[in-house]
């Protein structure tokens, strides 16, 4: 139960982060504040992918390492 809780905490706070490269900044600035968020959905959903991919590979990694 307790490592359910923390995914969910991990995964609500993440959704929560909006950092920009400046670039990106710039061009949502640009298109207006609604396609502003969806420009900023759209990097979230495109990074969570890698992030996943390397949070399974960790964790793979750990659970062969503790035995």
């Amino acid at each position: 139960m307790k490592k359910l809780f923390a995914i969910i905490i991990t995964m609500s706070v993440s959704t929560w982060t909006m950092a920009q490269c400046s670039i990106c900044t710039k061009t949502a600035g640009q298109i207006g504040e609604e396609a502003g968020r969806g420009f900023n959905a759209g990097i979230l959903y495109l990074a969570a992918m890698p992030f996943g991919i390397a949070s399974y590979i960790a964790y793979k990694w750990w659970k062969n390492e503790k035995g």
